[in-house]
């Protein structure tokens, strides 16, 4: 959300939850899958977010109709929830996001060795 915000200069209570399900998602696959290529991990990240994003803006945006945003003017869209510009955006936040994953990870397994 912290991120949205700088972007746009607000955000919607419904992207947190998104965003939470985004970074369990990748945290679940650094556990599962933590020897897959980094490229893959981040088109593979950059797919789930994006699939998440649009269940999200289904909801919202055309079901509930709160109108938090609308890609429906930029271009590549599908049904104005999704766009290959913001998909793009997504691979490349996977890249920190599962550094902080991997760190978490090698962490909490210290910490259940002590």
């Amino acid at each position: 959300m912290f991120l949205e915000i700088l972007w746009r200069g607000y955000t919607h209570w419904s992207m947190g939850i998104c965003a939470g399900v985004c970074l369990l998602g990748i945290y679940a696959f650094e556990k599962a899958f933590s020897y897959t290529p980094p490229i893959l991990k981040y088109c593979l990240g950059a797919l789930f977010i994006t699939f998440n994003e649009f269940i999200t803006g289904c909801i919202v945006n055309v079901w509930l109709g709160w109108n938090v945003w609308d890609y429906s003017k930029t271009p590549l869209n599908v049904c104005g929830q999704i766009c290959l510009l913001y998909s793009v955006l997504w691979f490349l936040l996977c890249i920190p996001a599962f550094f902080l994953s991997k760190k978490l990870i090698q962490t909490f397994q210290k910490e259940q060795t002590a």
